[in-house]
């Protein structure tokens, strides 16, 4: 009877215009977020990381995505936003999905635009207390969003 019922179900949902059938899918769906993270790293790979004024550990720039803003855009926003760096992302996101709290990140590893002045690294949002620039070997205590973004992109062959 289960699967009759099932098999009903489908046939209908199957004549459905195609705007009814997306809006039936999202209705029934977890809804996500969408989180840039953005990995600096310089020539000598070191990494930036920054002190958010509502985390005790250390994190990187980045944010949620705007409606309708890709997440690059997103990364590179945020990072200039934050630590006034312009940077330049570096091939495709890594991408980790956390469940609980709904949220998709895209992790991307980038670098400093080349001639960047790295001295005007500082906060430049309220959202940021601290600044500093980590070698992967002598990192401080990290934001768990952080340190799960390095391992994807350790397990990915990026770092």
């Amino acid at each position: 009877m289960k699967d009759e019922a099932y098999r009903l179900f489908l046939q209908v949902y199957r004549r459905l215009p195609r705007p009814v059938r997306r809006w039936a899918v999202r209705a029934g769906t977890p809804k996500y977020t969408v989180g840039a993270i953005c990995i600096v790293r310089r020539d000598d790979g070191q990494v930036l990381l920054a002190r958010h004024s509502y985390w005790s550990r250390w994190g990187t720039p980045g944010g949620l995505a705007k409606r309708g803003e890709h997440p690059e855009v997103a990364a590179v926003r945020e990072t200039r936003e934050e630590v006034n760096l312009d940077i330049e992302v570096l091939g495709e996101p890594v991408v980790v999905v956390e469940p609980r709290p709904h949220r998709v990140d895209c992790v991307f590893l980038a670098r400093p635009v080349p001639g960047a002045d790295l001295a005007q690294v500082r906060p430049s949002s309220p959202e940021i207390v601290k600044v500093g620039w980590f070698s992967l070997d002598d990192l401080p205590e990290l934001q768990v969003e952080t340190a799960t973004a390095l391992a994807t992109l350790g397990r990915a062959g990026r770092l």
